[in-house]
């Protein structure tokens, strides 16, 4: 099979969706592959690299639009500045792997069906033991949870751990991670490394024991018994159960130095947990680290990829944060993709098998129509 790789166009984007040595895993596979030149330049992988691994590099993306049976992405086709749309530009039959965002994409996804595009959506890879090398929204999350405790440490005046010095004793800065996923996992065990006092809060009472096996506090509340999907995810909750949390969160944000808002909802906006007043009960000099932001944000105030001053608190609207990590990032990725690719195809002359609980989730479109029935509730079709 024929696979390409474009430049990620998206601003900011500095993932690649295939890395060298997964080229030669394709290859040994007998599949060919196309990467479009600078394709992975931004993650550290050159023309070269690619070359010496074996794949063929193009010029630009219209050999990979016009050639390629499979087109691995990181980003959704988008419109181009030049008036075209990279959706429209995909040929008829292709296959496509990559984020689609299809909640806030519902055109291109419409799209893709009309011009009969088998379009793979990583954030549909059902969370299930099966699926979890292909669990591409686990993988990024890791890193998002990471560098968010880095964004916040670079912008507060103080330092993490505790120290003792001739000249007086720093106490240990006071971190709160708000949502105990991957992302906030990641988190907890970031701030612990670099010597914080790290306190967590999840309204899904079964992350408890992951908290405290971190070494971190779990904020205590009355929990729902209900407050996680089948999937893993956390559930949209009650205002009634929203303003219990706020409450239990607000209690401690007087004594917290960085605030790390990782709180979402599959397909839903993010929940509201910290309002703006809430932010004034922060210490001036404290941060807020929210990349949620393009989903509605954790906190009222966040603006995505800009940073404000709410009454001395800095307040982050962190943006794409695997981006900032785009080597370890696109890794990680790839190995997500190519994963899905061999599940789809264990033989290079096999055919998917659409009744697959893996397949059957991550395929939006096929055949001319979108096939997800989660997404076709969604979009009311």
């Amino acid at each position: 099979m024929k696979i390409g790789v474009p430049l990620e166009t998206t601003p900011g984007e500095t993932r690649v969706a295939l890395t060298p040595l997964l080229v030669t895993a394709l290859l040994r596979d007998k599949h060919e592959v196309m990467i479009e030149t600078g394709a992975g330049l931004r993650a550290s992988f050159t023309d070269a690299a690619y070359l010496q691994a074996g794949a063929t590099i193009v010029p630009d993306a219209k050999p990979i639009w016009a050639q390629a049976e499979m087109i691995f992405k990181v980003q959704p086709p988008r419109a181009l500045p030049n008036g075209q749309h990279e959706a429209d530009a995909l040929r008829e039959g292709v296959q496509i792997i990559s984020f689609l965002a299809p909640f806030a994409n519902a055109e291109v996804i419409k799209t893709l069906a009309r011009r009969k595009v088998t379009a793979y959506s990583m954030e549909f890879v059902p969370r299930i033991t099966r699926a979890q090398s292909m669990d591409a929204l686990s993988s990024q999350a890791t890193v998002a949870g990471y560098k968010a405790v880095l964004v916040g440490a670079e912008a507060m005046p103080k330092m993490f751990p505790l120290l003792m010095t001739a000249a007086g004793t720093i106490a240990p800065a006071n971190v709160l991670i708000l949502g105990v996923g991957v992302a906030g996992l990641q988190a907890i065990a970031t701030a612990k490394r670099l010597g914080a006092k790290v306190e967590a809060f999840d309204p899904r009472p079964a992350v408890k024991e992951q908290v405290k096996s971190l070494g971190a506090t779990f904020v205590e509340m009355e929990m729902p018994k209900d407050a996680e999907t089948a999937g893993g995810y956390a559930k949209e909750l009650s205002p009634e159960f929203i303003q219990k949390e706020m409450e239990a969160i607000g209690g401690r944000l007087p004594k917290m130095d960085l605030v790390i808002c990782t709180a979402q909802i599959f397909g839903k906006k993010a929940p509201l947990l910290i309002t703006g007043e809430m932010v004034k009960l922060l210490r001036p000099g404290s941060v807020i680290v929210d990349f949620t932001g393009d989903l509605g944000g954790n906190c009222e105030l966040t603006q995505p990829g800009k940073t404000i001053d709410v009454s001395g608190v800095t307040l982050i609207g962190a943006v794409n944060l695997p981006a900032t990590v785009p080597l370890d990032a696109s890794g990680l990725y790839a190995k997500n993709v190519c994963n899905l690719f061999k599940h789809l195809y264990p033989k290079p002359d096999s055919t998917p098998d659409v009744a697959d609980d893996i397949v059957k989730g991550a395929c939006l479109t096929r055949g001319g129509e979108i096939v997800n029935e989660t997404l076709k509730k969604t979009l009311s079709l």
